[in-house]
C-alpha cells in the first residue's frame, strides 16, 4: 500500500522538519510514502463554502483513485491501537494507495469535506498545522510498529 500526505505550505519550525524527516524515513521500512508540500494559495478560501475552490478541484484531482482521509476535528478520533487497525484492514479491503490531506490556515471547504472517503481527527484539542504533520506522520508509523509488533509504541 502507498501512502501520500499532501499538506499546504512548509513546515516553519527546522525541529519539527527534523522530526518530520526522522519519521517519513522509517515509515519507508514499512510502505512506500510520499510527503507534498502543496504552494499555499494566494488568498485563503473561507472554510464553509458550499463549493469547491480551484485549488481544491486541482487537488481532488492529484488523488484521483487514492483512499482520501481529511484530517478534520470534526472526524473520527481513534487511538493509536484502532488507527493501526485501520490501516490493516484498508490494506487488507485493497486500498493500493492512501491520500492524508491536511489543510492549510482555512481549512478545506464542506464541499471538498463531502468529497473525503474518511474523517480523520488527530485530537479534539487545536495543533498548528506543523505540529498536526508531525503527529500524523509519528501516528503511521506507530501504527506500522503495532501491526509488526515492534517495541516502538510501548
Amino acid at each position: 500500500m502507498r501512502i501520500r500526505i499532501l499538506w499546504e505550505g512548509k513546515t516553519k519550525d527546522a525541529r519539527l522538519r527534523a522530526i518530520q524527516q526522522d519519521l517519513t524515513e522509517r515509515i519507508g521500512h514499512f510502505a512506500s510514502l510520499s510527503v507534498e508540500e502543496l504552494p499555499a494559495p494566494a488568498r485563503p478560501a473561507r472554510a464553509h463554502r458550499a463549493e469547491l475552490s480551484s485549488a481544491e478541484r486541482l487537488l481532488l484531482e492529484k488523488v484521483r483513485g487514492a483512499t482520501k482521509v481529511l484530517l478534520d476535528e470534526r472526524g473520527r478520533e481513534r487511538n493509536s491501537q484502532e488507527f493501526a487497525q485501520w490501516l490493516e484492514q484498508e490494506a487488507l479491503h485493497g486500498s493500493r494507495e492512501l491520500a492524508f490531506l491536511v489543510g492549510g490556515t482555512e481549512g478545506f471547504s464542506d464541499a471538498f469535506r463531502g468529497k473525503a472517503d474518511h474523517l480523520m481527527a488527530l485530537s479534539r484539542m487545536t495543533l498548528t498545522r506543523d505540529w498536526a504533520r508531525t503527529l500524523l506522520l509519528e501516528q503511521i508509523y506507530r501504527g506500522f510498529t503495532i501491526l509488526r509488533k515492534f517495541p516502538y509504541h510501548r
